[in-house]
């Protein structure tokens, strides 16, 4: 059975980078930045906060 553990969506708003990311354990949050590099990387790092231990 598969079960959805989140969704991410990129964006690109006035050359400002978005990523609009939900869950059940943190809920939606919204991270900018001025290169897309930047807001991956804010992404990745909370959602190994998020899931570490968890899967």
């Amino acid at each position: 059975m598969e079960e959805s553990l989140c969704s991410i969506e990129f964006l690109e708003e006035n050359g400002v980078f978005v990523a609009k990311l939900q869950s059940p354990l943190g809920g939606l949050r919204e991270y900018r930045g001025i290169s897309f590099e930047e807001v991956l990387d804010q992404v990745m790092i909370e959602l190994q906060q998020e899931f570490e231990g968890v899967l």
